[in-house]
């Protein structure tokens, strides 16, 4: 049996019957499944090696939003194509059924949101699942969940399955119906590291500062921690009615002036920094671009100072050496993976988005060198065209 001989319709089946065999007895099938699942070792606090708090984080850190953000969308922006590799030349495949599968991969999700969750759920917890569903070959992919996706290890074929859990009910699926993308792990075989192990302290600092922040406008109402002393000796229903006021008048949600009755001597001193003292403004920049460094986004993209050049040439880094090498590694997973449902020799290529200045350096070199057809095979994989023999100095008739 063919294990694509599944379509997205016979997965929810499955899951249905699932569901009705597991309110009266365990399904026989899952209870033979081998639960060897590689862990992570744990890591010192902050801990964001589970999916529950890197997706917390994620709606929690403006800082790990933006990035996350502008990194799966820009990503989904990039168009993918086919080729066919035929005498070791690459001939482009417009409208392929790759690219129409990635333009519509299922009922209900777009191009773009298939590829903006699979590059967002790389960053936030360096997996992204593909089930892929049809009799063959694929017609409907469908992103999972990682943190609902198992790996059953397998001594002769590596993965021996994945198991889906969805409402309690194990799915086993077997490794031809997903596509598993993953970042490199240095220490676990099976799954991928969130980039947000590694700016873990600096995302977990900044909310710390961003909530101590808000506090000290809400509660606090901007008023620093302090010690409020009577010099003088007071009895002890003058005390309390002392603290009383006080808390009445500072304890509120309003701020404002506090007249304290008494005889005694009352003075107030802070205790603590100030947010100036502290640096908070600093320190919260300085959380931000180490985050965004981690992630890859540079620093010129978002800094209010930057020059329209700087800015350009920022985005540019951040296509080249961020954007494109995350689409190779996605791309060349779709070569190894998909593509051979398609035929073979078929190879999946982004669109190259990196800067051309040293490519056109290059053209310009080799005016009189090469010929016409010479770089259009080279830089521009195109064709060859009957008047392109000539040199680059030449021109077409």
């Amino acid at each position: 049996m063919n294990p694509l001989n599944l379509t997205a319709k016979m997965l929810r089946q499955r899951l249905t019957l699932a569901l009705k065999v597991a309110r009266t007895a365990s399904d026989p099938r899952l209870a033979h499944l081998v639960r060897v699942i590689a862990d992570h070792n744990t890591p010192l606090w902050p801990r964001l090696d589970r999916y529950s708090a890197q997706s917390d984080e994620y709606t929690r850190s403006s800082w790990v939003y933006v990035a996350v953000t502008r990194i799966a969308e820009a990503a989904a922006l990039v168009p993918i194509n086919t080729f066919q590799i035929t005498d070791g030349k690459r001939i482009a495949l417009p409208n392929h059924p790759i690219e129409r599968l990635l333009r519509a991969p299922n009922p209900t999700m777009s191009g773009f949101e298939l590829l903006e969750s699979t590059f967002g759920y790389l960053e936030l917890n360096g997996n992204a699942f593909w089930y892929l569903g049809g009799e063959n070959v694929p017609s409907e992919i469908w992103v999972l969940h990682p943190d609902r996706v198992r790996i059953v290890p397998d001594r002769s074929n590596y993965v021996g399955s994945y198991v889906y859990s969805l409402d309690g009910v194990e799915i086993p699926l077997h490794p031809d119906e997903v596509i598993h993308f993953k970042r490199w792990h240095p220490t676990d075989d099976y799954f991928g590291l969130s980039a947000l192990e590694a700016a873990a302290m600096a995302s977990q600092t900044d909310r710390a500062m961003a909530l101590w922040n808000r506090g000290f406008f809400d509660a606090g109402k901007a008023i620093p921690a302090g010690i409020l002393t009577i010099k003088n000796m007071v009895g002890d229903s003058d005390f309390e009615r002392i603290k009383r006021e006080w808390l009445e008048s500072y304890g509120g949600t309003q701020r404002k002036t506090a007249f304290i009755r008494g005889t005694g001597e009352i003075a107030w001193q802070n205790l603590g920094l100030s947010q100036q003292e502290s640096d908070f403004l600093d320190g919260r920049r300085l959380n931000r671009d180490e985050i965004f460094q981690i992630f890859g986004l540079p620093l010129g993209l978002y800094d209010k100072n930057a020059t329209q050049a700087n800015a350009t040439v920022a985005r540019q880094t951040f296509l080249s050496d961020t954007i494109y090498p995350k689409l190779i590694r996605f791309t060349q997973k779709l070569t190894a993976q998909l593509a051979p449902f398609f035929g073979g020799d078929l190879l999946v290529l982004p669109d190259d988005v990196r800067g051309n200045e040293s490519d056109l350096a290059e053209i310009a070199a080799a005016r009189g060198l090469l010929t016409i057809n010479e770089l259009r095979a080279r830089y521009f994989n195109l064709e060859p065209v009957a008047w392109g023999d000539q040199p680059t100095d030449s021109a077409a008739p």
